[in-house]
């Protein structure tokens, strides 16, 4: 029976991957190229501020909501105190015009209405669609590949009442809507800013983005204050606890393999370490074409790779400001505004910039103090060719930041003279630390195609190895690298006619 496991990773899908293999009497050890927990889930300290790379908000902060439980069964926001938006973001033009998104779905269709009367009937609709996706249940469960037939169809049963909300916008991208919006100031926020805060996508399902104010309305979608450092070392301790064992700043180069069966990994420091199971929490890239040389990938794996669209990587700008900011407006996704002059940052050019303030978490900065990030879409293949020069490399970051604070300095005067702490991060910081292809944060862009799509984690003649996290499962993100990890230790469970557990 095989019982030992080697972890490739230690973000949320390998911590995730970790505990319930431990709980299902697995004995995990998790090899991480970083000093510390998260992946991508992630945090660093500034000047006496914490600069925090990840959360906004949280699926399911709600006790009672189906995901809650995986979050519970983790350790992950037990304790922890959850804030819960008013306001998810806020625009405003060049001339000073404004659209609130309201966490409220009456409040926000309200607002809707006022600013664009003729698409009345476009508004109402959409906001019908958030209160009953906001309600639509979340089967996690039993993980796909382990279900039966009566499985299946009490999920098909339970899902009857929302199918046709989610049947009339899984299709429909954020593009397509703002063609049906007649109001030209809403249809420029939907076509123009709105990318700013979900991506620059204009492939965008309205589905999630229906679903993000569902959740928001029922406050199921909220804030852990203390910010991502937090919330990975409670999962961490969860795995340390249950028995499993990590180690940092160990990085693994090679998957060994025999007779197409994986059995250990080396690291890139020459040790070779033997499990009776390997499974890859780590860059899908790395690990098929890199630590398995391209070996096991069919036609189908390879399309992914050469035909599925990446998320847009990003880079961080952040600011420790000498002001509690009292009265900056508290969001979700923060404060986006209309830049007075086109910014070329990062191999694009900018024209709305979104600024986040985090007064509503003090523990990221002094007493009196505020951690601010503004987080911009950049290329990297921009900043990939001037790293082999330092000096321009920091000197662009350096003119980056400048003129950020410049356009923040035109909203809020008087800001540029309490700026005590400046941090850039591009994308190639996000890959250096993460090991994420390209900085591809987020794995595969979500679109009609990728919306749901099912990729296996297994590889094509090799036994005992699995894959779990983004890279298996699109759309990423923190729910769904916790819920991967999960699934595949049920899908190993189940090879093995071994009970899977889901606490101590």
């Amino acid at each position: 029976m095989r019982n030992s496991m080697i972890i490739i990773g230690g973000g949320i899908a390998g911590l995730s991957a970790g505990i319930y293999a431990q709980f299902s009497g697995y004995k995990a050890t998790i090899f991480e190229q970083h000093t510390k927990p998260g992946g991508c889930c992630t945090a660093w300290e500034r000047q006496g501020y914490t600069v925090d790379s990840c959360i906004h908000w949280l699926v399911s902060t709600k006790p009672g909501n189906d995901f809650y439980k995986l979050w519970d069964e983790v350790g992950a926001i037990q304790d922890r105190t959850i804030v819960n938006h008013d306001i998810y973001a806020s625009f405003e033009d060049l001339n000073g015009k404004k659209l609130m998104l309201y966490s409220d779905i009456e409040r926000l269709t309200t607002h809707f209405i006022e600013l664009a009367p003729e698409d009345e009937e476009l508004i109402r609709k959409i906001g019908k669609a958030m209160h009953k996706l906001g309600k639509m249940p979340m089967p996690v469960d039993k993980a796909p590949e382990v279900m039966n037939l009566g499985d299946i169809a009490k999920m098909m049963i339970g899902m009857i009442p929302f199918m046709p909300a989610f049947g009339a916008w899984k299709d429909v991208t954020i593009t397509e809507f703002s063609r049906r919006i007649k109001n030209p100031f809403l249809r420029r926020m939907f076509s123009e800013a709105m990318l700013n805060v979900f991506g620059s996508n204009p492939e965008l399902p309205m589905l999630p983005i229906l679903m993000t104010f569902g959740m928001l309305h029922e406050k199921m979608a909220g804030y852990p204050v203390g910010g991502s450092m937090p919330f990975t070392e409670a999962i961490e301790k969860t795995f340390l606890d249950a028995g499993g064992t990590i180690h940092y700043e160990k990085p693994v180069e090679k998957i060994l393999h025999e007779k197409g069966r994986a059995y250990g990994v080396r690291l890139r420091d020459g040790t070779e370490h033997r499990a009776d199971i390997v499974i890859s929490a780590a860059d899908g890239y790395a690990t098929l074409f890199e630590m398995l040389d391209g070996k096991f990938v069919d036609e189908n794996l390879q399309s992914y790779y050469d035909d599925l669209p990446t998320i847009m990587p990003i880079m961080q700008i952040s600011l420790g400001i000498n002001d509690p900011m009292h009265d900056f407006p508290q969001s979700v996704a923060g404060y986006t505004f209309e830049t007075n002059r086109s910014l070329a940052i990062g191999g694009r050019d900018i024209n709305w910039l979104t600024v986040l303030a985090y007064t509503f978490d003090p523990t990221l900065a002094p007493i009196g103090k505020t951690f601010v990030k503004v987080i911009i879409e950049s290329d990297w293949d921009y900043w990939n060719d001037l790293h082999d020069d330092p000096h321009t490399y920091n000197a662009v970051k350096k003119q980056a930041a400048k003129d950020v604070l410049e356009q923040l300095e035109r909203k809020f005067p008087g800001l540029s003279k309490k700026v005590e702490m400046t941090d850039v991060a591009t994308p190639l910081t996000f890959e250096r630390f993460t090991g994420n292809h390209h900085g591809a944060y987020m794995g595969w862009r979500v679109t009609p195609k990728t919306l749901g799509m099912m990729m296996r984690k297994t590889l094509p003649g090799l036994k005992d190895f699995f894959m779990t996290g983004q890279w298996v499962e699109p759309g990423g993100g923190l729910p769904t690298a916790l819920k991967s990890g999960r699934n595949v230790v049920q899908l190993i469970c189940k090879q093995d006619r071994r009970p899977f557990k889901n606490r101590r």
